[in-house]
């Protein structure tokens, strides 16, 4: 059995299932992230856990640790928060960022 490696086109492909997921759930990123402890409701952030996760045991654990948040929002746990990360002048700059970059990446000229 091989052990896949981590590339960009499964972190890009991982973003897309994400934020694709959260908008049929109706849930945010920073739901996300509360749920999965992280301190950071950024993406890079998000996606530096599920690296974890896929170190230790490929795509299987993410989609694993994924169906568990998926359980838990819909048995009423993890109940939506009105908790707002404390972002600093720096997180806020950082998102500015990946806006922009996921904007230069759209055609707007079709």
């Amino acid at each position: 059995m091989s052990k896949e490696c981590w590339s960009k086109e499964i972190e890009e492909d991982l973003v897309l299932l994400i934020k694709d997921w959260l908008r049929q759930t109706g849930r945010t990123q920073s739901e996300l992230c509360q749920s999965l402890h992280l301190p950071s409701a950024r993406m890079p952030t998000l996606i530096e856990s599920l690296k974890k996760d896929f170190s230790s045991g490929g795509i299987p654990k993410i989609a694993n640790r994924l169906c568990e948040i998926e359980a838990l929002w819909t048995h009423g746990g993890g109940e939506k928060t009105k908790e707002i990360f404390n972002l600093n002048s720096s997180g806020q700059l950082d998102l500015l960022d990946e806006i922009c970059e996921d904007l230069s990446r759209i055609n707007f000229e079709k």
